[in-house]
């Protein structure tokens, strides 16, 4: 099969499983079947597409929601680690052949705090249909249910898989306790993808600079987990390093949770091993077609998936543009702007646009966050195993690399350079065919970034009593900033202010309960209004904007308002 129809084959599956359209499966399959065995690529791919669209069709059927206040119980086991969210424990459990996204307060959250992803656990609760805006997000992952947990009893192992790859994930996160909270938990996210423990200021820098790949386990970490295992493959015999080398994938999937970026990347080190293994060695485009084709079969609700659109495009835009672009600039450079085009419609769909920090940031960061995956893996165990200040020395470049990394995404998010966005990138797309061009014509690529990068770095104009996502509302004129907020959440609140490119702000008014610390850390405010502070009757004129408050009791009432002029 040529690249083309490989290609072809995966845009089929894709196609097919988003459709989800009840088809005839095992029609289809033995269509597919005989497709493959006669060698008819076109026939094959009109296969998979129905295929993929009958068995997308029965993935959703699955997922019909229970009534609301069904009881359930029994043995559950655990497909992510526990997480805390506003005073509960939250997480995803495959229970009598469902999978339900659980909620846990008082003593069955003590219970499941402890526990790890494939360990086990009675529980007994409530069900309820999944609502508000995670509803599609949790059923890409088969989620259909909400289960308010009111009895959890004693927990117990998982499989021997799971149970030896949470003792390296304990192993590993105890040889870097002497690091600062911060750099632990980014090193989680680095080695294993654990983004649990993740500061919001750092995820929100991370973002902003484009780096947040690098906090989720991806292909570079399967090539660096079988780089190191190279050594002991190649004393096996070739079906014996294939065994092997499989095996190693799989228990580093498992290690790590099995994100979407994982399966993409593993999949292709199968396919690309079993090339290998029958003499029959593909280019990279043809293993990404494939391993897409052959995942999205396995999983149609991938297709929808923003991580597993990620980690394929960035991989088929290092495949596509890496090579012609590293003629004429340096390897990292064009593996890095190969990256950023393959993933940037994806990132313009699912967040709006693409940081035009991202090159720069990825240039500085990239070369460390190699050697934080090689040395936290090999180094790790070995420092896990014997604690104490051992761990810290063996830790100290650890700590080093991921202080830096942290540095360059903090710098990164505070350069003024906004995000691209369609109309941006659509000009770029230009400036690129016009480079194709002769030299003559060049000036024209220049003029043409210049026009597309202007507006993403242009100050953005009066905006006001804008609704943010997280609990909060801005107002803007001129130099002069104002945000009110009630019930704050962080995270989200972090990214609206940044989508909103907001630098700093002149007031900030909490009306609610919630903690405003990590939002100041990013945003100082000159003026903080707060419930028990602020006096009734109290103005704050800031630039073209006066805040007013009117009220005090029960709570904090805050109007904004234009200022007269002078």
């Amino acid at each position: 099969m040529s690249d083309a129809w490989a290609v072809a084959l995966a845009g089929c599956a894709a196609l097919g499983a988003w459709a989800s359209h009840p088809a005839p499966v095992w029609p289809a399959a033995v269509v597919a079947a005989v497709a493959l065995a006669a060698r008819r690529p076109a026939l094959l791919c009109a296969g998979v597409l129905v295929l993929a669209s009958g068995l997308g069709a029965r993935s959703w059927a699955g997922l019909d929601p229970p009534p609301t206040g069904t009881q359930m119980a029994g043995r559950a086991t655990l497909v992510t680690d526990p997480v805390e969210r506003w005073g509960a424990v939250r997480v995803e459990l495959r229970i009598g052949g469902r999978r339900v996204e659980a909620w846990a307060h008082g003593s069955p959250a003590r219970t499941l705090r402890g526990l790890l992803a494939g360990d086990t656990v009675p529980v007994a609760g409530r069900l309820a249909p999944l609502r508000g805006p995670a509803r599609s997000y949790l059923a890409r992952r088969h989620v259909a249910a909400r289960l308010s947990v009111t009895q959890a009893g004693r927990p117990g192992p998982g499989n021997p898989l799971a149970g030896l790859a949470n003792d390296v994930r304990r192993t590993l996160l105890h040889g870097v306790a002497s690091l600062p909270p911060e750099r632990r938990a980014l090193f989680a996210g680095f080695v294993l993808g654990d983004d649990r423990d993740q500061d919001p200021v750092s995820v929100d820098d991370f973002r902003a600079a484009g780096l947040s790949h690098l906090l989720a386990v991806s292909g570079e970490n399967v090539a660096f987990v079988l780089a190191l295992a190279g050594p002991a493959l190649r004393l096996l015999g070739l079906r014996g390093r294939l065994l092997a080398g499989l095996a190693v994938l799989v228990f580093f999937g498992v290690l790590t949770r099995w994100e979407p970026s994982v399966l993409r990347a593993s999949a292709m080190a199968a396919v690309t091993m079993l090339a290998a293994a029958v003499g029959r060695p593909a280019s990279t485009l043809r293993v990404l077609a494939l391993a897409v084709a052959g995942l999205l079969l396995v999983d149609p609700l991938l297709v929808g998936s923003v991580g597993f659109q990620l980690s394929c495009a960035a991989c088929a835009g290092i495949a596509v543009l890496a090579g012609p672009l590293s003629r004429r600039l340096p390897l990292p450079l064009a593996v890095t702007l190969a990256a950023q085009a393959g993933v940037a419609p994806v990132l313009v769909g699912a967040f709006g646009g693409v940081p035009v920090a991202s090159v720069p940031a990825n240039l500085l960061a990239a070369p460390a966050a190699g050697p934080v995956m090689v040395w936290g893996l090999a180094a790790g165990l070995p420092a896990g195993l014997l604690g104490g200040r051992l761990a810290a020395l063996v830790h100290v470049p650890t700590g080093l690399l991921v202080g830096w990394i942290a540095l360059v995404a903090r710098w990164a998010a505070g350069l003024p350079l906004g995000q691209l966005g369609p109309r941006h990138l659509a000009v770029l797309a230009a400036a690129g065919g016009v480079a194709a061009v002769p030299p003559l014509r060049r000036p024209a690529v220049v003029a043409a970034v210049a026009v597309c990068l202007l507006p993403s770095v242009v100050p953005v104009g009066a905006v006001d009593g804008r609704p943010l996502d997280g609990g909060g509302r801005l107002w803007r004129r001129g130099s002069a900033t104002v945000l009110v907020v009630d019930r704050p959440r962080a995270g989200p609140l972090l990214e609206a202010l940044r989508g909103a490119r907001v630098r700093g702000l002149s007031v900030l008014a909490v009306t609610g309960p919630g903690d405003v610390a990590l939002i100041l850390r990013r945003h100082p405010a000159r003026v903080v209004l707060a419930a028990g502070e602020a006096a009734d009757g109290t103005t704050v004129t800031a630039g073209g904007l006066r805040v007013s408050v009117t009220a005090t009791e029960p709570r904090l009432v805050v109007a904004v308002s234009r200022a007269p002029p002078g």
